[in-house]
């Protein structure tokens, strides 16, 4: 097997061929020991049982650790290091938040454009919200709409990003329009359209020619295409059932402004930078200082639960700005966000003040990026010493329990001697509505089989549970859930009218789908 090797050989060799002089100076901080912090990560990397992972540290305005842990595959030999490919998933916000920053620059939007002066055809719940949204609100969770509402609509879907965005006029709001916060995909998806429609371009070219090329980020991609062609790929993994396994790269083109930025932690030093540079980086200015602190401004407060005062009592208050979340924490701002994507988690930490900046990168589903971006915090500012792995493993260990005790649990709610209301063959037929689109029921070899048809890949067998619900198994595994269920409604004639969708996750919400029988 090829040598893992520690971050801290990694770091002296990259240090080296970028240029950059490894000086005392540079990792400066109440209690920041190289090695220590080196040996610190490797070990949280085996407690959580994540493959791999890398982490850069920008304090600055210079590189100062930049390497990789762990390998690139579970089994496999290939080390991972500051240059291998991960998903960055809702860290790619920033870039669209600043991709339209550069186009209020160039005078082409305005922060305060109603979203329907760009798009004529934009329509959501409400007229009033439809005709009130302005830019910038597309980007900080205020258009009432629920946390990941509608992101069916893109996951593993046909539909193009506008047609995503079309079809959100028809889920409900869950929200105050500017009272409430709803973590919604969906509007960034908006905002991609938006700067296509003002800049003739598709969000990926955009960031593409005003981010990644000049800024020298080369490794760096807004689409999964051709990404089987390139060297130095880490593989997406997620526990199943509580055991780890691989998963494909996913698609993610159609909702890319929201997600869909593939980057290194080497590349992503390169951002931070420019970020801490408040836009400018090498002598280039990329964004005006007055955009930066439009970007980082809280727009939407998000507030502090009991349990975060408990863990974090430094911490007073936390809201989203444009693409970042922001808070204070030991007496200074925060500007952060993380990301999820399909068996790979990441996270990006800046203290702007301290010209501090952390990116960790993993090729798994768990909380790990957080404990590790705690634990540097807390070395650079002088925070108390806590071993925020320990701290944060166990509630990580739970949470995985609880998933699998949900799905075994699917079974014990059977209510033994039951039986259909209907024949099979009367349950067979289509089913849809306005938001998603149609599925199909068929009776194939004497079994309900479920199909989808705007997302090929969601087919399932239908298997008797009691009275009209059956249990659905999908055919395809998938990182963010498991077995669900299918229940018929009959009507008075006793003829199936509906059929309502029930997949417990955290993340999908099956249960806004509408199934009218067609």
């Amino acid at each position: 097997m090829k040598a893992v090797l520690p971050m801290r050989s990694v770091f002296l060799a990259l240090a080296l061929l970028s240029g950059f002089a490894v000086l005392p100076c540079l990792l400066r901080g109440a209690d920041v020991d190289p090695g220590k912090l080196d040996a610190y990560i490797a070990q949280a990397r085996k407690d959580w049982g994540v493959p791999g992972l890398a982490v850069a540290i920008v304090k600055d305005g210079k590189l100062v650790h930049a390497g990789g842990y762990g390998v690139r595959e579970l089994g496999g030999e290939d080390a991972v290091d500051a240059d291998t490919l991960f998903a960055i998933a809702s860290n790619s916000k920033a870039f669209t938040s600043a991709a339209l920053a550069t186009l209020v620059e160039d005078g082409k939007i305005g922060w305060n454009d109603r979203g329907k002066k760009h798009l004529p055809w934009f329509q959501l719940y409400d007229r009033y919200v439809s005709e009130e949204l302005r830019v910038f609100e597309l980007l900080c969770h205020r258009s009432g709409l629920g946390t990941f509402s509608g992101d069916l609509l893109w996951y593993g879907t046909r539909y193009s990003s506008e047609e995503v965005v079309r079809r959100a006029r028809f889920l409900e709001p869950k929200g105050v329009f500017r009272s409430d916060f709803g973590y919604s995909n969906l509007m960034f998806i908006t905002a991609g359209e938006v700067l296509k429609a003002a800049s003739g371009k598709p969000w990926a070219e955009y960031v593409e020619e005003r981010f990644f090329v000049p800024l020298g980020m080369k490794r760096t991609r807004a689409t999964v295409r051709g990404l089987e062609k390139i060297e130095n790929v880490a593989t997406p993994h997620g526990e199943v059932m509580g055991r780890l396994r691989t998963f494909p790269w996913a698609s993610w083109d159609s909702m890319g402004p929201a997600g869909g930025v593939i980057s290194s932690v080497r590349d992503m030093s390169l951002w931070i930078r420019m970020q801490l540079g408040q836009g400018e980086l090498a002598g280039r200015r990329y964004f005006s200082s007055e955009s930066s602190r439009k970007m980082w401004k809280p727009h939407m407060i998000t507030g502090v639960s009991v349990a975060d005062r408990k863990r974090f009592p430094s911490t007073h208050f936390k809201a989203y700005a444009l693409g970042w979340g922001v808070q204070d924490y030991l007496g200074r701002k925060l500007v952060r966000h993380g990301g999820a994507y399909d068996g790979m988690y990441s996270g990006v930490m800046m203290v702007p003040e301290e010209g501090l900046g952390i990116v960790v990168l993993t090729n798994s589903m768990t909380g790990i990026s957080h404990a590790l971006i705690l634990r540097i915090l807390d070395a650079y500012l002088g925070g108390k010493k806590r071993d925020w792995s320990s701290e944060l493993l166990p509630r990580e260990k739970r949470h995985r329990r609880r998933q699998v005790e949900i799905q075994e649990g699917l079974l014990k709610k059977r209510i033994e001697g039951t039986s259909p209301a209907l024949k099979l063959a009367s349950y067979a037929g289509t089913y849809g509505g306005a938001l998603y689109g149609d599925a199909t029921v068929e009776l194939e070899k004497g079994r309900l089989v479920l199909r989808f048809e705007p997302a090929p890949d969601f087919v399932a067998d239908l298997e008797h549970l009691h009275y009209d619900t059956f249990l659905l198994t999908w055919r395809k595994t998938f990182p963010w859930f498991g077995r669900g269920t299918c229940r018929f409604l009959i009507d008075k004639r006793g003829k199936v009218e509906e059929m309502k969708i029930d997949v417990p996750n955290e993340d999908f919400w099956f249960t806004e789908l509408e199934f009218k029988r067609r």
